[in-house]
This record gives structure tokens, sequence and C-alpha cells, in this order.
């Protein structure tokens, strides 16, 4: 997996972690649901590199 590509996914799932707390926290329901997004977007980025390295092996 390229490193800048595996930390942007880690980036985005950890940005997501946090804003979707800090929506929790504050009782901000979009900004949950950014967060959560955030992290799907993330865990695609993460998956897309999974696969590209089975074939790269």
């Amino acid at each position: 997996m390229s490193g800048t590509e595996k930390s942007k996914a880690h980036m985005e799932q950890a940005r997501g972690k946090a804003k979707e707390a800090m929506g929790r926290m504050v009782g901000n329901e979009r900004m949950t649901a950014e967060g959560r997004a955030d992290q799907a977007k993330g865990n695609a980025r993460h998956a897309k590199e999974d696969i590209k390295d089975s074939f790269r092996h």
C-alpha cells in the first residue's frame, strides 16, 4: 500500500471520529453525520488500497 494513501485513509478516519464525537457532544446531528461520512470515505480508500495490494502480490 502506498504510504501516502495509507496515511490519507487513516487521517480521514481519525478526522471523522473526532467530528462525530464533537457533533455528539454539542448535539449537532449534521456534524455527527459528516463525521460518519468522513470515516466511511477513509474506510473506502483503505479498502481500495488493499485491493490494489492484492493484485500486486
